[in-house]
């Protein structure tokens, strides 16, 4: 009996000495953080995967994990808030303290972060701002995204180029506008509504509104909307700007299909009017190349989920210095007009991944058309 008290005695002390050297389960699956000889772990929140933008971003930070070996968890919200806290709380409880996420309105954020926090966590931020306040939580919080109004502003000043070069379409400087919207209430489609309509107004153009509602960021509903507007405005409008590449080129399909169609595409476009987008996806780039949609803008899902990705591994394997550099983006220094960096206490923590107007004169299209 003293032989056996004494093996398991020495069986327990090796035992401690391993999990004290980091062979534990705390450097493990469990811990989501850094420990000697462990993976980090991220987890990856989207609010939905459905549209085009929110795949490539999650494909990206599954790209950069792989070649970072991290752990990467990735869920999908499915566009629902108490989801999204549910899975927060879940990964939190098995032991996961880093995280990316895109969430579902920016009103969430807070409430993400305190949670985060009490972990001794830290969280970016794409796509769907966070909250001042959110920011506010710890140092440990980030805003990696590009500034909305500055893609709406792009969007516009675009209209105003093909305008200024086809006079004859825009007798007077006017434009008859339908405007298709995402998500209402979206950060997203306030500012890039604003940022349009600004453009336009600096470059001396009169915006008449004919149609203007919400297409949830989807191709399927724009089609819809766009139907039912042809058939109540058909030649009484002469652009249709989007907030995204999926509701353009649902748009676009419509137009296509009720004949809105010319055989001249010197202007660009075999549309009988220009349409727009903004992200610059494959298939928007694939529709200039067959001269139907117009012109998009970047939205850089890669160089936003870069951004995210890196300054969040940066926290998780103790490299992180205030002011350091995340997937190739500067930390801001200055305020801008738009939240949350315009606040000069958090702006360190945004990482402003700039938009650019894609047109089929610009060095992006040359170098990312389908060939």
């Amino acid at each position: 009996m003293k032989k056996i008290v004494l093996i398991l005695a020495v069986l327990f002390a090796a035992s401690a000495l391993v999990f004290a050297a980091g062979g534990g389960q705390q450097s493990g699956g469990q811990s989501g953080g850094a420990q000697a000889g462990a993976k980090v772990q991220i987890a990856l929140l989207m609010r939905n995967m459905d549209e085009q933008f929110l795949k490539d971003y999650s494909e990206s930070i599954r790209k950069l994990a792989a070649e970072k070996g991290v752990d990467l968890n990735v869920q999908d919200a499915r566009s629902d808030g108490a989801t999204q806290l549910t899975q927060l709380q879940t990964l939190l409880n098995q032991g996961y303290k880093y995280f990316v996420i895109i969430p579902c309105v920016s009103e969430l954020s807070e409430q993400m972060n305190q949670l985060i926090a009490e972990r001794g966590g830290a969280a970016a931020y794409s796509n769907i701002q966070p909250t001042v306040d959110a920011l506010k939580v710890g140092k440990n919080f980030f805003y990696a995204s590009s500034p909305e109004f500055v893609g709406g502003r792009y969007q516009g000043e675009i209209i105003a180029d093909y305008f200024d070069k086809h006079p004859d379409k825009a007798p007077g400087k006017a434009l008859n506008m339908i405007l298709i919207l995402g998500q209402l209430g979206h950060p997203a489609q306030i500012n890039r509504e604003a940022g349009l309509l600004a453009a336009l107004k600096t470059r001396g153009y009169t915006v008449n509104v004919v149609a203007r509602d919400t297409a949830n960021w989807t191709p399927d509903q724009s089609q819809q909307k766009m139907d039912a507007w042809i058939g109540a405005y058909r030649g009484r409008f002469n652009v249709v700007a989007a907030q995204n590449d999926g509701m353009a080129l649902g748009a676009v399909e419509s137009l296509v299909q009720n004949g809105l169609t010319k055989s001249d595409a010197s202007d660009g476009t075999i549309l009988t009017v220009p349409v727009l987008g903004i992200d610059a996806t494959g298939e928007a780039l694939n529709s200039m190349k067959e001269n139907r949609l117009y012109a998009t803008v970047l939205q850089d899902a890669v160089g936003q989920s870069a951004a995210a990705f890196d300054v969040i591994y940066q926290i998780a394997t103790g490299t992180y210095r205030a002011g350091n550099a995340a997937g190739g983006t500067p930390a801001a220094t200055a305020p801008i007009d738009e939240a949350p960096a315009n606040d000069a206490a958090v702006i360190q923590q945004c990482y402003l991944v700039p938009f650019v107007p894609v047109t089929k004169d610009s060095d992006y299209y040359k170098a990312n058309a389908p060939r």
